[in-house]
């Protein structure tokens, strides 16, 4: 039996249709008609000989298969388009000066800059990676070409790449002290998470104490993996050795910009974002996402 070879085409439409919750919007997106994204559709599924979408009177949602089939089409698409990229596409070449918060570090960063750099060879890309405020203000000062970085409450500055949930997490056999206040282990004052975690726990009436501080998110990490303290982090930076702890207030989302180059004058700045924007559907970052 000779295995057929999947369809770009009809890739791309159903995962525009997953991506999208239905048929209408997903045409709106690719310009074809409700009709002809539902033949594509057929047709793929009549390649892999599976049905990949349960479609109802009030939404379309994927099956179990068309779960497994997603998450291969991602990656078969993000392939492609790199391969197209490399070949076809005017060549990027320059220096880049990228400061990234270490809330994106270590599970995230290492994958996709490597990944990056085989995309564009020719960008010489000089990474530090530091508290987002930090990094801001030496991009401010010209040291840096762009930040990767936390936008805080409120602000308007940066473009956005990418939202996630902000956590209180601690060592699996963690468990709050009786009759004391909860420890804390957090970053130096002027972290925007240090201070959202301090202030909702003061709204609530619960006592706190930070028991450990490092300039360095690992730092942080590392104390709460020892079982000393709870701390925040980003649902998407969370190491291993560290579980989400319910029960404790809300701390809402956290909104991961690119700041720099608000006038679009840097030409390594989009294709940067692009590439960031689509390793967000892929393995390293599908948690983020």
């Amino acid at each position: 039996m000779r295995i057929p070879d999947l369809d770009l085409d009809l890739l791309r439409c159903f995962v525009t249709v997953a991506e999208r919750g239905g048929f209408t919007a997903a045409g709106q997106a690719l310009g074809l008609t409700q009709s002809a994204v539902s033949l594509k559709v057929k047709r793929l599924e009549e390649v892999v000989q599976r049905r990949v979408l349960d479609r109802t009177s009030r939404a379309v949602v994927l099956t179990r298969d068309g779960e497994t089939l997603l998450a291969y089409a991602r990656r078969i698409l993000a392939l492609n388009d790199e391969a197209v990229r490399r070949m076809v596409a005017p060549p990027v070449a320059g220096r880049l000066r990228l400061g990234v918060a270490d809330h994106f570090v270590p599970r995230n960063l290492a994958p996709l800059l490597a990944r990056f750099a085989q995309t564009y060879p020719e960008v010489r890309l000089e990474v530090e990676v530091g508290r987002s405020h930090e990094l801001r203000a030496a991009q401010e000062r010209g040291a840096l070409d762009l930040v990767l970085g936390k936008r805080r409450d409120g602000e308007t500055a940066g473009r956005p790449i990418w939202t996630e949930a902000v956590i209180w997490v601690a060592a699996p056999d963690w468990v709050a002290p009786s009759g004391r206040p909860l420890p804390l282990a957090m970053l130096p004052p002027g972290c925007m998470f240090r201070d959202r975690a301090l202030a909702a726990l003061a709204r609530a009436g619960m006592g706190f104490e930070v028991v450990y501080v490092s300039a360095s998110l690992l730092g942080v990490a590392a104390a709460a993996q020892a079982g000393f303290a709870l701390t925040v982090l980003g649902r998407s930076g969370l190491p291993p050795g560290l579980v989400e702890v319910p029960g404790l207030p809300p701390l809402g989302t956290a909104e991961m910009c690119v700041f720099g180059d608000a006038a679009g004058q840097n030409p390594l700045a989009e294709p940067l974002m692009r590439f960031i924007r689509e390793s967000l559907d892929g393995p390293e970052l599908a948690s983020a996402a």
